[in-house]
């Protein structure tokens, strides 16, 4: 049997020691504000919600309310007080992919809206469960999601109710369990890497009615999730394919410059990042100087290499520096003018198959990190070295790939995180206030 490893969506499987708590006194500042989508308001992990930190109690940060929800790769947002999760329930042979609505403070549910969906068999596979791994993304009052075999909906956030609704199988060839990268809202349109054939890998619809304004590259379709970046004076939607890492133009999906690099659907995970002109795709470093397209700065050769830092999770870039686990787990820092490594340390989560490290940034050389294990660690990341204050786990891992892992990347909001598994969601309050 064919086991295919997790992504940053994060996405799911195709076909798989709570250490002692510290006590700590940081001051903390913590802005009210709502994670509206995959990564966050500008969709780099950064949000206002993490300027600092008081105190990590002795006993962990103290768990709010759970509530159940089952299988899917789709992180939580956060909107105006509203948590909503994307799962799918599994009843061989059906199955159906549903959208929760949870008050944030409560954990009481406002509403679901549920429809059946057409899964694979290997779905129900107990090993192989699985659920929509595209993030929904809220934007004006409207919820938009994709669910894993093409189906979007844009939904009304307060009440559930269904304002459009496009199956894109029915224009394009989509693939069953394939479409993993989250949504994205620029200006007027709703974009979409789906991996639709003919000369769809992505598509932008209309996000007032769901119509088609543009469809670009016919390539394969990938686990990455597109972004949206300017570039000296130009905007700019950067997509890693299985095929490539392109720009589009933003209004027509017309290539603005091209990078050819061949990935594995295994590999093709993170987000690509961007800072100071330099545009980081995973392993490979471009650099935006209006180069068409642009060379990158590492590695120098784009064959022959597999060009991943790691397949389950994305880099922060950061200026000169770049912080990002391996694929195994281990913890870097690499230069970012050439991917020279500074320090690399297994502190973070133990090194294996599937290992996974989301990086949160917290202010200064603070970050969250959390990890496969739903080990919510704050720690310094900088050039002289990685020292960690405290951990807590948050969760449980539930997904069955060589061990137990809990892939989903948290949602940060109103000093709060809310952390999914299989199993269930649950609110967590950092500064342990009520």
């Amino acid at each position: 049997m064919k086991v295919r490893l997790p992504f940053d969506a994060i996405t799911p499987l195709r076909a798989g020691w709570v250490l002692p708590l510290a006590l700590f006194a940081i001051p903390l500042v913590l802005v009210a504000a709502d994670w509206p989508q995959f990564r966050g308001p500008d969709r780099n992990n950064v949000s206002t919600a993490l300027e600092g930190i008081r105190t990590m109690p002795a006993g962990g940060w103290p768990v709010r309310w759970r509530k159940p929800v089952q299988y899917g790769w789709a992180s939580p947002v956060v909107v105006d007080g509203r948590v909503y999760v994307f799962d799918a329930e599994l009843l061989d042979p059906k199955s159906r992919e549903r959208i929760h609505c949870f008050d944030a403070v409560s954990g009481e549910t406002l509403w679901t809206f549920a429809y059946e969906a057409n899964y694979a068999e290997w779905v129900f596979q107990e090993a192989q469960r699985s659920g929509p791994s595209a993030t929904p993304l809220i934007e004006n009052g409207r919820l938009y999601c994709l669910g894993a075999c093409g189906v979007v909906h844009c939904l009304d956030a307060t009440t559930g109710a269904v304002r459009w609704r496009r199956d894109l199988g029915e224009d394009f060839e989509i693939r069953q369990m394939q479409c993993r990268a989250s949504p994205l809202i620029e200006g007027g349109l709703l974009i979409l890497l789906p991996g639709g054939r003919p000369g769809a890998c992505l598509v932008a619809l209309d996000r007032e009615t769901g119509a088609t304004v543009w469809q670009s590259l016919d390539e394969e379709v990938s686990n990455s999730s597109p972004v949206a970046i300017t570039a000296g004076t130009v905007r700019q939607i950067v997509a890693w394919t299985g095929d490539s890492v392109a720009a589009l133009n933003p209004s027509t999906g017309g290539v603005l410059w091209r990078v050819p690099v061949k990935t594995s659907n295994n590999d093709d995970i993170a987000t690509p990042v961007s800072d100071g002109g330099n545009l980081l795709v995973s392993g490979l470093m471009l650099r935006l100087d209006g180069s068409n397209p642009p060379v990158p700065l590492w590695p120098d050769k784009l064959v022959g290499t597999k060009h991943v830092l790691s397949n389950t999770c994305t880099p922060f870039l950061r200026e000169a520096f770049v912080y990002g686990a391996r694929t195994r787990g281990e913890l870097v820092c690499l230069r970012a003018d050439s991917g020279e490594s500074v320090w690399e340390t297994d502190e973070v989560t133990e090194p294996k198959s599937g290992a996974s490290v989301h990086l949160f940034p917290a202010g200064g050389d603070r970050f969250f990190l959390y990890n496969d294990q739903g080990e919510l660690i704050l720690a310094e990341l900088s050039p002289a070295g990685y020292r960690e204050i405290g951990r807590s786990r948050i969760i449980e891992p539930t997904s069955p790939f060589a061990g137990l892992r809990a892939w989903v990347p948290p949602a940060f909001a109103d000093g709060n995180v809310f952390a999914r598994n299989d199993r269930e969601v649950v609110r967590i309050t950092l500064p342990g206030d009520p």
